[in-house]
């Protein structure tokens, strides 16, 4: 979420929350014929998960999937998951983002505790995207490594879950705006060994300046993916009153990411905030026109002066707030007119 959203959240903690084919070379030509798209079908339904397959998300089935979902802040009202989940499930979300920390900052998540949150992700039929928290905002490399040091000790939550559990490395890592190379290798410094320790799930990277520098993404998001020896790493922008300004901000962002090939999501996004007006109808009208993903942000529990964040006023979803929740979930390109189940749901496909 925003810089000073997660600021505020570092000084009181339990008050806020805040479809890519692999390239042989950054700079080589984009491959886009059938063949390679039915190669990623192939290997999506071979590897029993996710695939990225150039702009596009595959299931484990080999069919697109589109996110249309809504982040959870699971670390900071644990006790709440389960009626937020069946909630979010109820409005129609087919996947949820998990808030979960290493220790850095809040409480970590073990094993247990991640299994427990996908487990119910997947009797909700909900693919469940799981993201450390701990470094939002920050520049440094070794705290990236840190958090995928996490990840690798709590491997045994990934692996075997592939077909429902994406892996957002960090939230929010690097605040910084214009330093896309330095963003890059840290990212191209991490992805290896997650590989290396036997994770096969699609990978999510969140863009840099508090997750709102899209252009990072267009300038090395190509670098990243390669990166990868599975080639299935995804991106991430989050628009607030930057990234989604504007409708010229919002078309130079999504384009820049899918004109380079690449797979992108919208991982956070609100109706306005501290840094000015979100042009959310834009947001939802343009990704359901281009089939790029979105999530909102956040179910509830948003404090510190940013309560107007908050999707549902009660946990249970029973009432939605009018600005924001009422648009996401009611809208026009709303969650319920817009979301398609993930097929590894359905036995009949």
């Amino acid at each position: 979420m925003k810089g000073l959203i997660f600021k505020a959240a570092a000084l009181i903690a339990v008050m806020i929350f805040s479809g890519c084919t692999p390239e042989p070379a950054p700079d080589a030509p984009i491959p886009t014929t059938a063949a390679v798209a039915e190669q990623a079908i192939e290997e999506a339904r071979a590897s029993g998960g996710f695939k990225v397959s150039g702009t596009a998300l595959l299931d484990a089935n080999g069919n697109t999937f589109v996110m249309r979902g809504i982040n959870h802040p699971h670390a900071w009202f644990k006790d709440k998951d389960d009626t937020a989940l069946e909630a979010i499930a109820a409005a129609g979300a087919n996947c949820v983002r998990l808030v979960l920390a290493n220790g850095i900052q809040w409480e970590k998540d073990s094993v247990e505790n991640i299994n427990k949150l996908t487990d119910k992700c997947r009797e909700l039929k909900m693919t469940a995207i799981v993201e450390v928290h701990d470094g939002t905002g920050n520049d440094d490399p070794e705290v990236l490594g840190k958090i995928a040091d996490y990840w690798i000790e709590v491997k045994d939550a990934l692996i075997g879950r592939e077909n429902w559990v994406i892996l957002n490395i960090a939230n929010e890592w690097s605040g910084s705006w214009g330093k896309d190379k330095q963003w890059a290798d840290a990212y191209i410094g991490v992805i290896p060994k997650l590989r290396e320790a036997g994770i096969k799930n699609t990978i999510m990277v969140d863009a840099a300046g508090w997750g709102q520098y899209g252009e990072c993404v267009a300038t090395e998001g190509r670098r990243v993916l390669a990166s990868d020896e599975l080639g299935n790493t995804m991106f991430s922008i989050h628009m607030y009153g930057s990234a989604g300004k504007s409708k010229g901000s919002i078309k130079k962002n999504i384009d820049g990411a899918l004109e380079q090939g690449l797979c992108l999501c919208i991982g956070e996004f609100g109706y306005k905030h501290s840094d000015g007006d979100v042009k959310e109808d834009f947001i939802m009208e343009y990704c359901e026109k281009t089939g790029t993903g979105y999530l909102g942000w956040s179910w509830k529990g948003n404090g510190g002066g940013v309560e107007y964040l908050d999707i549902a006023e009660e946990w249970d979803g029973s009432v939605l707030s009018g600005d924001w929740g009422e648009v996401l979930i009611n809208g026009v390109n709303g969650i319920k007119a817009t979301s398609k189940p993930c097929t590894v749901f359905d036995s009949s496909k």
